[in-house]
Protein backbone atom coordinates (compact mmCIF):
# COMPACT_ATOMS: atom_id res chain seq x y z
CA UNK A 1 0.00 0.00 0.00
CA UNK A 2 2.05 3.06 -0.96
CA UNK A 3 1.65 6.03 1.29
CA UNK A 4 3.21 9.09 2.04
CA UNK A 5 4.55 10.33 5.74
CA UNK A 6 5.32 13.61 7.06
CA UNK A 7 7.37 15.05 9.31
CA UNK A 8 9.12 18.08 11.06
CA UNK A 9 6.46 20.06 12.08
CA UNK A 10 6.12 21.73 15.17
CA UNK A 11 6.07 25.39 16.92
CA UNK A 12 8.97 27.51 15.97
CA UNK A 13 9.26 31.26 16.21
CA UNK A 14 9.04 33.65 13.56
CA UNK A 15 12.58 34.20 11.46
CA UNK A 16 14.16 30.96 11.97
CA UNK A 17 14.02 27.80 9.34
CA UNK A 18 12.54 24.39 9.19
CA UNK A 19 12.37 21.62 7.24
CA UNK A 20 9.74 19.36 6.62
CA UNK A 21 10.55 15.55 5.18
CA UNK A 22 7.71 13.49 3.15
CA UNK A 23 8.79 9.71 3.20
CA UNK A 24 7.27 7.54 0.57
CA UNK A 25 6.45 4.06 1.80
CA UNK A 26 7.36 2.69 -1.98
CA UNK A 27 10.20 3.57 -4.54
CA UNK A 28 9.76 7.66 -5.19
CA UNK A 29 10.80 6.86 -9.25
CA UNK A 30 7.04 5.38 -9.33
CA UNK A 31 5.89 9.13 -9.36
CA UNK A 32 6.86 11.90 -11.81
CA UNK A 33 6.61 14.90 -9.44
CA UNK A 34 6.33 15.35 -5.48
CA UNK A 35 4.68 18.69 -4.61
CA UNK A 36 4.21 20.42 -0.91
CA UNK A 37 1.21 22.00 -0.16
CA UNK A 38 -0.09 24.08 2.75
CA UNK A 39 -3.65 24.69 4.44
CA UNK A 40 -5.38 26.51 6.60
CA UNK A 41 -8.97 26.24 8.15
CA UNK A 42 -11.41 28.04 6.03
CA UNK A 43 -9.08 28.81 2.71
CA UNK A 44 -8.20 26.42 -0.21
CA UNK A 45 -4.80 24.30 -0.22
CA UNK A 46 -2.01 26.42 -1.77
CA UNK A 47 0.96 25.14 -3.92
CA UNK A 48 4.30 26.10 -2.80
CA UNK A 49 7.01 23.78 -4.73
CA UNK A 50 7.31 20.81 -7.06
CA UNK A 51 9.91 18.77 -8.19
CA UNK A 52 9.96 16.20 -11.10
CA UNK A 53 11.66 13.12 -9.54
CA UNK A 54 13.73 11.85 -12.38
CA UNK A 55 15.49 15.13 -13.15
CA UNK A 56 15.57 16.99 -9.89
CA UNK A 57 14.37 19.85 -11.10
CA UNK A 58 12.41 21.72 -8.55
CA UNK A 59 9.43 24.18 -9.64
CA UNK A 60 7.84 26.96 -7.59
CA UNK A 61 5.08 28.17 -9.84
CA UNK A 62 2.69 26.74 -12.68
CA UNK A 63 5.17 28.41 -15.09
CA UNK A 64 7.39 25.86 -15.73
CA UNK A 65 10.29 28.15 -15.42
CA UNK A 66 12.19 25.82 -13.00
CA UNK A 67 14.01 27.07 -9.98
CA UNK A 68 16.06 29.67 -11.79
CA UNK A 69 12.65 31.52 -11.76
CA UNK A 70 14.13 33.75 -8.97
CA UNK A 71 10.68 35.46 -8.79
CA UNK A 72 9.13 32.22 -7.96
CA UNK A 73 11.61 30.51 -5.48
CA UNK A 74 10.98 32.72 -2.47
CA UNK A 75 11.67 31.30 1.02
CA UNK A 76 10.53 27.42 0.03
CA UNK A 77 13.18 25.05 -1.38
CA UNK A 78 12.20 21.79 -2.59
CA UNK A 79 14.63 19.21 -2.50
CA UNK A 80 15.02 14.96 -2.28
CA UNK A 81 17.06 12.35 -1.59
CA UNK A 82 16.21 9.20 -3.69
CA UNK A 83 18.09 6.87 -2.16
CA UNK A 84 15.65 6.78 0.94
CA UNK A 85 12.41 7.67 -1.32
CA UNK A 86 12.36 11.25 1.01
CA UNK A 87 11.25 15.24 -0.30
CA UNK A 88 12.07 17.76 1.51
CA UNK A 89 10.94 21.30 1.92
CA UNK A 90 12.44 23.87 3.74
CA UNK A 91 10.97 26.75 4.87
CA UNK A 92 13.20 30.35 5.93
CA UNK A 93 12.31 33.00 7.87
CA UNK A 94 9.31 31.87 8.80
CA UNK A 95 6.40 34.23 9.64
CA UNK A 96 3.44 33.70 11.85
CA UNK A 97 1.02 33.37 8.30
CA UNK A 98 3.04 30.52 7.54
CA UNK A 99 0.95 28.32 10.31
CA UNK A 100 -0.87 26.08 8.60
CA UNK A 101 -0.78 22.15 8.07
CA UNK A 102 1.42 21.09 5.25
CA UNK A 103 1.02 18.10 3.04
CA UNK A 104 2.92 16.55 0.47
CA UNK A 105 1.76 14.35 -2.64
CA UNK A 106 2.70 12.38 -5.15
CA UNK A 107 1.49 12.77 -9.15
CA UNK A 108 1.89 9.49 -11.16
CA UNK A 109 1.38 10.73 -14.32
CA UNK A 110 3.00 14.23 -16.45
CA UNK A 111 1.01 17.14 -14.82
CA UNK A 112 0.63 20.56 -16.55
CA UNK A 113 -0.27 22.80 -13.67
CA UNK A 114 2.46 21.77 -11.14
CA UNK A 115 0.63 23.46 -8.29
CA UNK A 116 -2.56 22.23 -8.64
CA UNK A 117 -3.69 19.90 -5.77
CA UNK A 118 -6.49 18.58 -7.64
CA UNK A 119 -3.71 16.80 -10.16
CA UNK A 120 -2.12 14.74 -7.51
CA UNK A 121 -2.96 11.24 -6.59
CA UNK A 122 -1.41 9.98 -3.33
CA UNK A 123 -1.61 12.79 -0.05
CA UNK A 124 0.02 12.17 3.38
CA UNK A 125 -1.74 13.11 6.32
CA UNK A 126 0.10 16.24 6.92
CA UNK A 127 1.91 18.14 9.54
CA UNK A 128 1.28 21.21 11.37
CA UNK A 129 3.86 24.24 11.64
CA UNK A 130 2.67 27.35 14.16
CA UNK A 131 5.19 30.02 13.79
CA UNK A 132 4.72 32.59 16.59
CA UNK A 133 5.71 36.34 16.30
Amino acid sequence: QEQLVESGGGSVRGGGSLTLSCTSSTSIFKYYYMGWFRQVPGKEREGLASIHIRSGREYYDDSRQGRFSSSAKGRFSISQNTAINTTYLEIDNLRPEDTAMYYCAAAKKYIESLLSSSVYDVWGQGTQVTVSS
